[in-house]
């Protein structure tokens, strides 16, 4: 008996001793490798990794920047094969941060950065349950960090924006929220935590958190000004520095100042030694074609070539076909929209596969006062309405017609305008599998929600969800939901 006794003494011992040697030590040469991630040098960053794990090979710090590295190479290049051959790589990382030490708040932190990151490019390659028991994970260490460990302000990073975009999953998805029922949130709840984080100033994810809440703001709060505002306090590099140039344009590009984006997105960093980011050029190819330039063409050419991915292709060929519409080349449209193949489900390559099915070219000033408007050019965009005589227009281009002219008055500040043909959209375009309708019920209700007409603006958000276009529909319902959620209460 006492040496069996003498043998499970020595058995967790030994056991404690092991667990014991992992520890989590973020130090200066730790930040400098997670600078090098933020820089998208990830093979100067993964150096580093492997520098650290041979000097300090039970330093779990290790494994969760190689979390970071994993998810940008993956999300960079929509690389499925890539992602394949990762896998065995995340599941020793887990392993690995489970032997690190439960009494660090590093211990939770760590293990739920993982599965963040891996629900995320989960969502990208449309793997929903797979990103949904990812969630549920990462949620748990949260939440349990957040109640051990209530002063460790980097927990509320995750926490909020987790607690935020919950708050917006759209009713399509609602079995996910009930399959798993640790997974709850509003978007008030996750500003507060973001908030919170953010407070930490010395925090070597200072910037992150910050960028973070404005995509945030931007997306979820719809509040584009307020993301601009946030980001521009910060010392972002976007002439240098890929991902920041990245953030900038994103922001900028949604707050109406195209000439802006198109400077910004010209003066790109290229080459050097951070990784490939094709979709900067997708962007300038947008930027480019919102002021109805048709050497767009060439940047969504040099996205195509450069991307291995399946997501943006179909959308990028058929802006590259409507430049082509653009000179009045109908042949070159047409033949640039049969390389459309289908296979993403990302709302603008369904559109733009819906478009090529469809066979139905774009009426050109219709086409024209959309692009302008997305890049802000509000009087542009109305003089193109202005100048079609609608009695050529066929029933669909009509619905169309409607639409834009409520955007067009929307943006340009005539609410009274931009509510009448709001309604008028959704009355001739409720049954119409174009995303027409529902949009125009989303915008009505953003802009009775700005005017404080809180009623009027919970009515049109229903309506949005009530509707199911065969284009946009989860985009536009995420949108709906996070404004019913922003509303609730008020």
């Amino acid at each position: 008996m006492p040496k069996l006794f003498l043998l499970l003494l020595s058995w967790v011992v030994w056991g404690a001793a092991i667990a014991g040697e992992y520890r989590y030590v973020f130090h200066d040469e730790a930040r400098s490798i997670y600078e090098d991630v933020m820089k998208l040098e990830l093979d100067l960053a993964e150096a580093g990794i492997d520098r650290l794990q041979r000097t300090e090979s039970q330093n779990l710090v290790a494994q969760h920047l190689g979390s970071y590295i994993d998810f940008f190479r993956l999300y960079l290049s929509g690389d499925e094969q890539l992602d394949a051959r990762l896998q065995d790589r995340f599941d020793r990382r887990i392993d690995l941060l489970e032997r690190g030490d439960p009494a660090s708040p590093y211990y939770n932190y760590a293990l739920a950065e993982a599965y963040l990151h891996r629900s995320l490019i989960d969502v990208r390659f449309e793997r929903h349950l797979a990103a949904f028991r990812s969630l549920n994970r990462a949620n748990k260490y949260l939440r349990d960090n957040a109640a051990r460990f209530p002063d460790f302000l980097p927990t509320y990073k995750d926490l909020g924006l987790l607690h935020a975009a919950v708050g917006t999953i759209p009713p399509q998805y609602k079995w996910g929220i009930e399959l798993f029922s640790s997974l709850t949130g509003t978007i008030p709840e996750g500003r507060k935590e973001m908030q919170r984080a953010m407070s930490e100033r010395d925090s070597p994810f200072y910037t992150e958190t910050s960028v973070l809440y404005a995509l945030m703001e931007l997306y979820l709060a719809d509040d584009a000004e307020r993301a601009w505002e946030i980001v521009r306090k910060l010392d972002l590099q976007p002439a240098t520095n890929k991902l920041h140039c990245f953030i900038a344009g994103t922001i900028i590009m949604r707050n109406n100042r195209n000439a802006e984006a198109l400077r910004l997105l010209e003066n790109q960093p290229r080459g050097g030694n951070s990784a490939d980011f094709p979709y900067l050029d997708f962007m300038l190819g947008q930027a480019k074609l919102r002021s109805l330039n048709v050497q767009a063409r060439l940047h969504y050419r040099s996205f195509l070539l450069r991307y291995p991915g399946r997501h943006f292709r179909e959308e990028a060929l058929q802006k590259i076909a409507w430049s082509y519409l653009l000179e009045e080349n109908t042949e070159r449209y047409h033949r640039t929209m049969a390389e459309i193949e289908g296979g993403s489900r990302a709302g603008g390559d369904e559109s733009a596969t819906r478009e090529a099915t469809l066979g139905k070219t774009p009426q050109p000033a219709l086409l024209k006062a959309r692009l302008l408007f997305d890049g802000g050019y509000f009087e542009r965009a109305r003089a193109q309405l202005d100048g079609i005589d609608r009695s050529t227009l066929t029933t669909d281009e009509n619905l169309e017609f409607l639409y834009r002219t409520g955007r067009v008055l929307d943006g340009m500040g005539e609410d009274a305008g931009a509510l009448s043909f709001y309604e008028r959209t959704i009355a001739m375009g409720k049954d119409n599998p174009a995303y027409y309708a529902c949009n125009a019920a989303l915008q009505a209700g953003l802009l009775e929600e700005d005017r404080g007409n809180f009623v009027a603006a919970r009515k049109y958000f229903d309506r949005c969800l009530d509707l199911s276009p065969a284009e946009y529909r989860t985009g536009l319902h995420m949108m709906a939901k996070a404004g019913l959620d922003r509303i609730a209460g008020r």
